[in-house]
Parts: structure tokens; sequence; C-alpha cells
């Protein structure tokens, strides 16, 4: 009697499934359960008009809305919900693939809502996506271009992984729009216009196996589509389903020191002629997102970024009003293994000290409406660009350290002082 019991609950165990994640789709941030992917046939067949090439009307309507042609007729897609579950295989807890009615195992999962294949390791790992945002001429598009070639040149390795694009076209599309004009031919990018454009979607993959990839998901949005209702329309599940926020602030911005810094520049180097308010952004933010969430917060951890710090050499002081020349702000610092706490905290309080003495009123809308922050000052460049040339080598400047303190907040890695 007792063997019987012991193969019962054998029985019962072999049954159970390693647990999921829900998903986050990369493309469209709709979240879902594993269960909820729907698949793209393997084959198609011209005498069955189920597994006829056809058009995919979701996928479609996503590329509209990102300016994209219409993608060329394709296979059928499949739901599992119609597959017996004989014919459906799962692999670490999660629908991996399946067979269809003629027999042919596919493993091409898609996202329900917009039909864009899905990561292989979705639902296997937790979906820890990295937004960005910011107001107008922050330097978004910069900033993500130093960030992914120091991520892929130096970071990684500096922390055993490997930073991917997420496919082939991602690869080349960044290599061509963003890397090359940038740092091989030395001039920046043109504006970004107002209109959606699709995410580039990266992966920073650990060696350790056990250890989930960090996504990092940009869209090259122009600034004004952050304190635009129709784009924050949009944007809103793909802030509210992340896991970390790149938050931009770039000086000029500051009406409290703009006119000071512009003095200092005497015209020698490329500034914008219209400036947004960083508080806008967070109204915005608010109305559309963080107003939804418990008591009127997020606890998302986000690191606040003051961009182009190379401008701020016009602020330094001996007495440190603002900064002092000497500030370790303007030298670079390599994080290697593990986030430096000592120097994190440096950097975190004196950036933090600044903002509250030029914007205090940004920085108060920041403590009501966030309840995790860390401040830092990144140059993409290393210098201010005149009239679009850059000179010289592209030498960025603590350009990963809020990525390095999310991974942190996020479990990756750990915190030490040296």
């Amino acid at each position: 009697m007792i063997s019987m019991f012991k193969n019962l609950f054998k029985k019962e165990e072999i049954k159970v499934k390693p647990p999921f994640y829900d998903i986050v789709c990369p493309y469209c941030f709709e979240k879902y359960q594993p269960e909820d992917v729907v698949f793209r046939a393997a084959h198609h067949l011209e005498d069955d008009e189920d597994y006829a090439l056809q058009e995919d009307e979701e996928l479609n309507k996503y590329r509209a809305k990102f300016g994209m042609d219409s993608a060329p007729e394709m296979e059928a897609v499949l739901h599992p919900k119609y597959i017996h579950d004989n014919d459906k295989v799962y692999a670490d807890g999660v629908l991996a693939a399946i067979t269809d009615s003629h027999g042919i195992v596919t493993r091409k999962r898609l996202c329900p809502a917009c039909h864009n294949e899905l990561p292989i390791n979705a639902g296997k790992v937790p979906s820890n996506i990295i937004s960005i945002v910011g107001a107008s001429s922050v330097g978004k598009s910069v900033y993500m271009t130093s960030l992914i070639h120091t991520l892929q040149n130096t970071t990684a390795y500096n922390f055993n992984a490997a930073c991917m694009p997420l496919n082939a076209d991602v690869s080349r599309k960044f290599k061509e729009k963003y890397e090359e004009p940038i740092f091989e031919n030395g001039r920046m990018l043109q504006s970004t216009r107002l209109e959606l454009q699709e995410p580039y979607i990266f992966q920073l993959i650990f060696k350790n196996e056990n250890q989930a990839p960090l996504t990092l998901v940009f869209f090259d949005v122009p600034g004004e589509g952050m304190v635009d209702q129709d784009f924050l329309s949009i944007f809103a599940s793909h802030i509210k389903n992340s896991a970390g926020i790149l938050f931009l602030v770039d000086p000029l911005q500051i009406k409290s020191i703009r006119e000071r810094m512009l003095i200092h520049l005497d015209n020698h180097g490329d500034v914008s002629e219209r400036y947004a308010e960083p508080r806008d952004v967070i109204l915005n933010l608010f109305e559309n997102f963080i107003g939804h969430q418990d008591k009127g917060k997020t606890s998302i951890p986000t690191a606040v970024i003051l961009t182009k710090s190379d401008l701020l050499n016009t602020l330094a002081e001996e007495d440190g009003a603002y900064i002092r020349p000497n500030s370790n702000l303007f030298n670079n610092y390599v994080h290697t293994g593990a986030l430096n706490l000592i120097e994190f905290e440096n950097i975190n309080g004196e950036v933090r000290r600044l903002i509250e003495k030029i914007d205090r009123p940004f920085k108060d809308a920041l403590d009501v409406y966030f309840t995790n922050t860390a401040f830092f000052a990144v140059s993409a460049l290393g210098t201010n660009p005149v009239n679009k040339e850059i000179a010289g080598v592209v030498n960025p400047i603590r350009v990963d350290e809020p990525v390095i303190w999310l991974l942190n907040q996020l479990g990756y890695i750990e915190g030490k002082e040296y």
C-alpha cells in the first residue's frame, strides 16, 4: 500500500512544471503568460487555405504604427488553444513548440498582440527591460549609441557577459544609422523626426547560464514625443512594464544655468534653440503612468542622468558652489565585476546636490513620484561637437555607470566598497 502511494506521488511530481515568468513583449510591451503565445507555422500549403501564405493583419498594424511597409504574405498564425495537449512541447516550464495538424513542428513563438517573433528565452527568465526617457535635445540617440558601443566593447567583458543585438537586422541598422556615423566618421546624428520608430533591442547575456539576460530596449523617440499625449499613451505600457528607467536631463534644459553656460560656450559648440523643462516629462509620465500606480508613485529603479557632462566644466569653481574643477564627474571610471559603492555614492551625492541647487522643482517632483532614484552625469562623446563635427577620438565618460547601478538594483551584480 505504501509503495502504491509513493508511486502516485511520483507521477504527480512529474506533471508539475517548473516556474515560468510573465512575458513582456520587447516590441509592443504587452504583458502576458507564456501559455498565451501564438506560433508561426513552419510550412505553407497552397491547397489548404488555413496553411496558405497570407497577410498578417496584426503584424502589419504594428509595422504601420512605426512607418514601415507591410510585411509580405507569410505562413499562417497558429493558436495553441486549438492544438491537442499531446502536440505541445514544453521547455523549462514554458510552451516552446507545437505540432500542427499536418504533423509539422514549429518553434516560432509570436507575441499574441503584435505577432513579432519572441526571444527564445521569453518566459523562461524574467523580462527585465530597461527603458530610456527624456525631453527634447537631451541627446537620447547619441547616448544610446555611446552606451551600446561601450557595453559591447568594455562593460560586457568586465562583467563576464556579451551585449548582443536581438537579431541581425537590429545589428545592421544600429551600425549604419548610429555607430558608424559617430565612432567611425566623427559626425553627429540627424535630429529624430516626430514619428514613431521601431525600438532597438539588445540583450546583455551573461556567461553564467543561471543568470537571466537583461534586455535593453531603446525607442529613438524625438524629445517632443515625451511631452506629447499621443506618444505617451503608446509608451505608457513600455515604461510601466520596464524593470528600470534611464531618465536623461540636459543641463541646457535648466533655465537657471543655461544662460551662464551659453556665455562660456561663446557660440563654440552645438546647442539647441528649443528647451523643454525636465519637470514637464515627469508631469506627463504621471498622467499616463505613475498616477495609476499605488499611491501615485513608482518603485521602478530610475537613474536620473545629466547628459553632456563635459559642458559642466563651465560651472566648475574652486568654492564648489556648483561643481569643483577636480570633480570626479569629469573623469571616466570603469566598474569591473561589481558596482564600486564608494565611487557611486560620490557621484550620486554630487549630482543630487547639483540638481537640487539648479532646479529644485524638478528635484521635488522626482522625490514625490519616484521612490528609488540615483543620480549620474555622463558625456556620450567626451567633448562638445562643433558644426556637427566631433573633434578627435570619441571618448565616452561614465556612460555605462547608470546601467551598472540598475544591474545592482535588479540583483545581477554585487555592490562593493573598494
